[in-house]
């Protein structure tokens, strides 16, 4: 009995160990620049600018990278020429590409029904954007996949921890603790592994997207959740003088947030507000449409619409995918998270 349980202690560790190599692979950390002939010093002033890989790295321009204090352009130039030799930011064939996308893992739901729409759940590497009026289920989800993300890979779970920045004040610990039951889970264990912040401003919630990096470089983080990404714009912004404006910023942060979740292969879900639409006419017979206008529309991978069904009954339709069919799922929300309805 005890040499069983440690034959599969030792398959265990194994599995972690294997998992870590392919993590490694997923980005390369900045320190490898020093082996390039790159001050360290440098490099230090990269990592207190938030860019802790060489992927990440390539992300910024060189405008940006000037801007950093203590960094002239002629090493900014060195630095590129550097991280250029470390990591392949050039073409691939499609066969690669499809290589690529085998590292993708997809995170359940909680509702099978809904698992089936999205092709497995909701995917890393991408944004999944949620958006309804109110109770119509995107923070229960929120609060669902911050358990199931948890879950090991043979379980459809992400095996990774959770970030998530909430700006309405709606995280409620104790619905995790309800949920992580529902899953058999330790909720001691899941809460550890869930880092939170309260976003009060635009601003504020730019500089936590900034000082994710660190920890996501350090720690194997497989979600991000913004609930909602557009609530403090509509508040710090306001009227039609300040839009410009407003959806500039917002295109900056989402950038932001697209190029997290590429360099650390993270799933992104974040939930929207609707807006009422009252150039829609009579014959639409909802005219309300998701907030943050083309700026939002273009950046999201994966958009979803939510709406009330019958009690606790909701309705998910893809209204956006470059991969998914258009099509419904009806879930329903219980004590325990999200669930397949019940008829």
């Amino acid at each position: 009995m005890l040499s069983a349980l440690k034959s599969e202690e030792a398959s265990m560790q194994l599995v972690e160990r294997e998992e870590i190599d392919e993590e490694d692979d997923l980005f390369e950390a900045i320190d490898k620049l020093i082996a390039q002939g790159i001050n360290a010093g440098d490099v230090k002033k990269l990592q207190d600018a938030g860019i802790h890989t060489c992927n990440g790295l390539m992300m910024h321009t060189k405008k940006n990278l000037t801007g950093i204090k203590g960094l002239s352009e002629a090493k900014v130039d060195k630095i590129c020429e550097a991280a250029e030799k470390i990591v392949n930011f050039g073409y691939m064939t499609g066969s690669d590409a499809l290589l690529k996308r085998k590292s993708v893992v997809r995170i359940t739901t909680g509702s099978q029904a809904l698992d089936d729409l999205l092709g497995g759940g909701i995917e890393t590497a991408a944004i999944t954007e949620a958006f309804g009026e109110f109770r119509s289920g995107k923070t229960q989800l929120a609060h669902t996949l911050c358990v199931t993300t948890q879950l090991p890979t043979s379980m459809k779970g992400g095996n990774g921890k959770v970030a998530y920045i909430d700006t309405e004040g709606t995280f409620r610990p104790d619905r995790i603790v309800q949920i992580a039951e529902r899953f058999g889970m330790d909720p001691g264990a899941v809460l550890d592994n869930i880092i939170y912040a309260r976003a009060y401003t635009y601003e504020h919630q730019h500089n936590l997207l900034l000082g994710l990096a660190a920890k996501m470089s350090e720690e194997p983080f497989k979600i991000l959740i913004v609930d909602s990404i557009i609530a403090l714009f509509r508040v710090d912004f306001t009227g039609r003088g300040e839009l410009a404006d407003r959806q500039q910023k917002l295109a900056q942060m989402l950038s932001r947030i697209i190029k997290i979740a590429e360099e650390f292969n993270v799933a992104v879900y974040m939930t929207n507000q609707v807006i009422s639409d009252p150039g829609g006419g009579m014959f639409i017979s909802d005219p309300k449409k998701p907030a943050g206008g083309h700026v939002l529309a273009h950046a999201v991978t994966i958009r979803l619409s939510f709406r009330k069904g019958k009690g606790e009954q909701r309705v998910c339709k893809v209204f956006d995918a470059p991969n998914l069919p258009e099509g419904e799922a009806i879930f329903q929300i219980t004590p325990g998270g999200v669930a397949d309805a019940k008829d």
